[in-house]
């Protein structure tokens, strides 16, 4: 074995390259069956983030269905996903430029069915009996006020108008028709909610003339949050609710709401995007489920008859868009040896198979650093989670008289969780000699709903102090260097980082992707899905304006004293760019180091490929600068404001 050698921590080289990241990684998801055809989406970083629909037929090669520059991608919650549908191998999809539904009969070139406008659809499901699509259609036509969410259906036939069944209410998701096509099921909630606090499970008869009728609240309200209605072959309506505290299966036998499931674990997650899944139906009483026991995801097997619920052994620790295909069960998953995959399981014989990676990436396990789940005390006497990871490089270590710097990430969401998949960008660090905790802080899913809960009107005060209470906590086992404790995050992650910086002391540097840095403005320029989202995080807006100015870091730049890099899409409609572009001019005027780094093109979060690559390259080169270590390879640099002659 070759010794390793001994150099300062962050200064490591390593194989793990921005480039690499970037030169075959796809981002997977939103999969769908038709038959035996399967099918799922790539977004495409060296396409700038264009979506491409795969199919993969028995015994023949992946095709590429998506013809450029089409991209099968909708922006309805702003979030979109559930963008296309497969039929009779033909595909409807919404492309992200015009916002239209496009019929694409085999590889044939697609033609539209809905007019160019204001209207964008997603969650695309087939009413065959009928000839049409039913879909939520989000309308933006009359820019003085905000967009009006329905469910409607679209005729299969070209320049068909939609035809409105169901509207009222501020959000729709879920539209589901029953197997004898006689009912429609959906999902509805309205403001100050997001789907993860309360909504509602309807279900509605589907007349004559296409119209719903009587469509009568079968379970969900304000403070219980329904999650994926689905019918089973004999008609049954099953569909998750977290009324006990944990998201749990239910089903509607009769008139009659009974549990599937009764565990303390979490049979749902929170609907970002539409076309979560998290169960489906193998056989009409067997489904394929994942649940989350503590951050971590786990595969089993529901026998509807019994109830008995039996693990499914698997590496995989993170488990999404759960479908099922001629018996067989399709998800996405990841492990932290794995990055997220599209994975098939034979039920009958326990045997999974990946057929496509997200990245066709092959690095040695010694670069790799395995991820420690890890609790730590926090504030109030309460226990927060997170995942660890040491620095590792086969090739190196660290001086015996220092410890290594580490790198605290604070999810999205903030309503969100860390993923325990193996990801490159994580490895970019570790390999480099930096440690990572990447805090699953009170408001994360996966620990049930009280957890959830804990970031309710403490929004900036519970999720900054659990970042930092981690941090803390591995200083004072000796793990890592107290005196060089980082902080990155993006969206509401960024936010988070910007506080951690603001109103706390102990981080030394931060990196905030697309933060938000004035709560008001958010509040003020957010778009619909957002837009009260902040009322139960911080308060009632604008009766608790006064709270927003006081968890704003943008207010209170005199308290931040540590240097910082800022990254923004130019084209975020989320978090819009004049958040960093403020706090950014605020940190320089108050002579502190500073860098902002702005991209054309992008929205919120990063497809580009040569952005992403640009973006991971100028934080190392940023955090060499401040904590004066060398880097062992040559990295373009960025324009720091204010850095003194001699960092360090």
């Amino acid at each position: 074995m070759t010794p390793t050698k001994s150099s300062p921590y962050g200064s490591w080289k390593s194989p793990i390259t921005s480039d690499l990241i970037v030169s075959a990684s796809y981002a997977l998801g939103d999969l769908a069956a038709e038959k035996e055809d399967l099918y799922w989406v790539e977004s495409r970083p060296s396409e700038g983030g264009r979506y491409v629909i795969i199919r993969r037929r028995p015994g023949a090669k992946d095709e590429e269905m998506t013809p450029a520059p089409f991209n099968a991608r909708t922006r309805v919650h702003e979030y979109g996903g559930a963008a296309y549908v497969p039929a009779a191998g033909t595909i409807y999809f919404s492309n992200f430029s015009d916002n239209r539904i496009y019929r694409q009969i085999g590889t044939s070139a697609p033609e539209p069915l809905t007019a160019p406008g204001a209207l964008r659809y997603a969650d695309l499901v087939i009413d065959h009996a009928r000839n049409r699509i039913i879909c939520i259609c989000e309308d933006h036509s009359k820019p003085d006020r905000e967009p009006v969410n329905s469910i409607v259906a679209v005729s299969l036939d070209a320049g068909s108008v939609p035809i409105t069944l169901a509207a009222g209410a501020d959000f729709y998701s879920n539209p589901r028709i029953s197997p004898d096509r006689k009912w429609l099921a959906w999902l509805s909630w309205n403001h100050p909610n997001l789907p993860w606090d309360g909504t509602e499970l309807w279900v509605g008869q589907i007349g004559a003339d296409g119209l719903i009728s009587n469509p009568s609240l079968i379970a969900g309200g304000s403070a219980e949050s329904i999650f994926q209605p689905e019918w089973s072959e004999d008609g049954v309506l099953y569909f998750v609710s977290d009324r006990t505290g944990w998201w749990n299966i239910y089903r509607l036998t009769g008139s009659k709401v009974e549990p599937v499931t009764q565990r303390e674990v979490e049979f749902g997650a929170p609907q970002w995007v539409f076309g979560t899944s998290t169960y489906a139906f193998v056989e009409n009483d067997q489904i394929v489920c994942a649940y989350a026991d503590r951050g971590m995801w786990h595969l089993a097997l529901l026998d509807t008859n019994t109830r008995e619920v039996r693990e499914i052994v698997s590496d995989y620790t993170e488990i999404r868009s759960v479908r099922s295909a001629s018996g067989k069960a399709l998800l996405c998953a990841g492990s932290p040896t794995e990055p997220l995959s599209i994975v098939s399981l034979d039920v009958k014989s326990g045997t999974l198979n990946v057929l496509r990676r997200s990245s066709t990436v092959q690095v040695d396990p010694g670069y790799l650093s395995m991820p420690q789940s890890i609790e730590f005390p926090t504030e109030n006497g309460l226990t927060a989670y997170g995942l660890y990871y040491p620095p590792r490089n086969k090739d190196f270590h660290g001086p015996v008289d220092q410890r290594p710097p580490l790198i605290v990430m604070s999810h999205g969401g903030p309503t969100a969780a860390a993923s325990s998949a193996l990801s490159l960008s994580v490895q970019y660090w570790t390999s480099r000699g930096f440690a990572v905790l990447d805090v699953n802080y009170g408001g994360s899913t996966g620990y049930g709903r009280s957890y959830r809960e804990r970031l309710n009107g403490e929004w900036g005060v519970v999720d900054v102090d659990d970042c930092l209470n981690g941090a803390k906590f591995l200083a004072a086992q000796g793990q890592v260097d107290p005196n060089r404790l980082i902080i990155r995050g993006g969206s509401a992650g960024g936010y988070t980082t910007l506080a951690a910086l603001t109103f706390r002391d102990g981080f030394k540097a931060g990196a905030s992707y697309y933060g938000i840095s004035d709560l008001e403005a958010l509040e003020k320029e957010g778009h619909k899905f957002e837009s009260r989202y902040s009322h139960s995080l911080v308060a009632p807006y604008p009766q608790g304006r006064d709270l927003y100015i006081r968890r704003s870091p943008i207010h209170y730049t005199d308290r931040l004293s540590c240097p910082i890099i800022l990254f923004q899409g130019l084209e975020d409609k989320v978090v819009p760019p004049n958040q960093a572009e403020m706090m950014y001019t605020a940190v320089k005027a108050k002579g502190l180091p500073v860098a902002y780094v702005p991209f054309e093109g992008e929205q919120h979060g990063f497809r580009k490929a040569e952005n992403i690559k640009r973006s991971l390259d100028c934080e190392l080169y940023f955090y060499s600068r401040i904590f004066g270590f060398d880097l062992a390879d040559d990295v373009d640099p960025v324009d720091i404001e204010n850095l003194p002659e001699s960092p360090g």
